[in-house]
């Protein structure tokens, strides 16, 4: 049984699934850094500092909270803000995912478009070639 896990895990495709969800996990991670240390500072000083992250409402009277964190503490909150900057995130991220999918497409059908040296041939072609050569000249 440890044998058939063996050669199930070291499959191409597992191997290749296991490579791509490492790579795609470091690429979230600088996908995420793009969003909240480039992209959100530019919207938040061309909205004027505007967060959504800390608007709420709240659900009871109980609540007097200022800040989303202490109002949850109080009770029951609807954190629309939470979700709208969430939103907001993943649709940054999706755009930029958009482009940089977008951007190695392009590469692909470069190189698939860049003509190719044609196959050298083989030495059957070569000795067929060499006869045919000799004949004509007979």
């Amino acid at each position: 049984m440890l044998k058939e896990f063996r050669e199930f895990a070291m499959k191409g495709n597992v191997v290749d699934l296991a490579i791509g969800v490492i790579i795609g996990a470091a690429f979230g991670a600088i996908v995420n850094s793009l969003v909240g240390d480039v992209i959100m500072p530019i919207i938040g000083a061309i909205t004027g500092g505007l967060d959504f992250s800390n608007y709420f409402t709240p659900l009871s009277k109980a609540i007097t909270a200022g800040n989303l964190a202490d109002a949850k503490k109080q009770g029951a909150v609807l954190a629309w803000g939470n979700f709208l900057t969430l939103t907001l995130n993943f649709l940054i991220i999706a755009f930029v995912l958009f482009i940089v999918i977008r951007l190695v497409n392009k590469l692909k059908r470069r190189e698939e478009a860049a003509p190719s040296a044609p196959p050298k041939p083989t030495r059957e072609v070569e000795l067929l070639t060499e006869i045919r050569d000799l004949l004509k000249k007979a």
